[in-house]
C-alpha cells in the first residue's frame, strides 16, 4: 500500500517542477503548489491517477501583510489507500483567483462559495459563484483579517442585528461564572451598547 509521501512524490514528479519539496508534520504530507492556476489539473491528476477519490475540505488562510495574501488548502483522500494529502496554493490580494475544482468534484461547490462568500477569494468558471452565508450585495468579507471583530453595522433594514456587537471580550466570547447561559452572553453584560 502506498504511502502519502509516495503519492505525493508521483504527483509532483508528474508535473514537474510545480511544486515544492513535499513537507511532512505528524504524519502528514503537504505539497505546496507554485502557481495557483493548476490546481484544477493538479486535482484532476490526484483523483484520476492517484485515487484521491474524496475532497475532505477547501479552507482559506489570510496571511494579513504578507504577499501573496492567501493560501488555500485542499484536504485529499484516498479510501483505497486510506491516505491523505494536503495541496496548498497561495493567490494574490490584488487578483484572489483560481480555478474552480467543482469539475473534480461536485463537492467543492460550497467550499469555494464559502471561501468567496468569507475572504473575498474567487474561483474561475464556478457554475455558481454566490454568496453563502452573507446576503447578496454585502460588502465585505468577515473571515479576512482586517474585518473589526466587532463587526460593522449594516444598512439593511431586513437584517435581525445591524448594530455592531460589542467588544465585551470579543463579540463571541462568554465569561465563567454567572448563574446561566444569559448572565454569560456578552450582551447582557453591556446593556447599554
Amino acid at each position: 500500500m502506498p504511502t502519502p509521501l509516495d503519492l505525493a512524490q508521483k504527483l509532483a514528479a508528474k508535473f514537474e517542477g510545480l511544486f515544492e519539496p513535499p513537507v511532512e508534520f505528524r504524519e502528514e504530507i503537504t505539497l505546496k503548489l507554485k502557481d495557483a492556476a493548476r490546481i484544477a489539473d493538479v486535482c484532476a491528476a490526484a483523483k484520476k491517477d492517484l485515487g484521491f477519490d474524496y475532497l475532505v475540505d477547501i479552507s482559506s488562510v489570510d496571511n494579513y501583510g504578507d504577499d501573496p495574501r492567501f493560501t488555500i488548502v485542499y484536504e485529499l483522500y484516498s479510501f483505497t489507500d486510506r491516505v491523505h494529502l494536503r495541496l496548498k496554493t497561495e493567490v494574490s490580494e490584488e487578483k484572489p483567483e483560481l480555478p474552480t475544482v467543482t469539475t473534480v468534484w461536485r463537492t467543492a461547490n460550497w467550499h469555494e462559495r464559502e471561501i468567496y462568500d468569507m475572504m473575498g477569494v474567487r474561483f474561475a468558471q464556478h457554475p455558481d459563484l454566490r454568496r453563502i452565508l452573507m446576503w447578496e450585495g454585502y460588502p465585505y468579507f468577515p473571515l479576512r483579517k482586517d474585518f473589526p471583530l466587532a463587526g460593522k453595522p449594516s444598512e439593511t433594514p431586513e437584517v435581525a442585528f445591524s448594530r455592531a456587537a460589542p467588544m465585551a471580550g470579543g463579540p463571541f466570547v462568554t465569561v465563567a461564572g454567572g448563574k446561566d447561559s444569559q448572565a454569560r452572553e456578552p450582551r447582557i453584560r453591556n446593556p447599554e451598547e
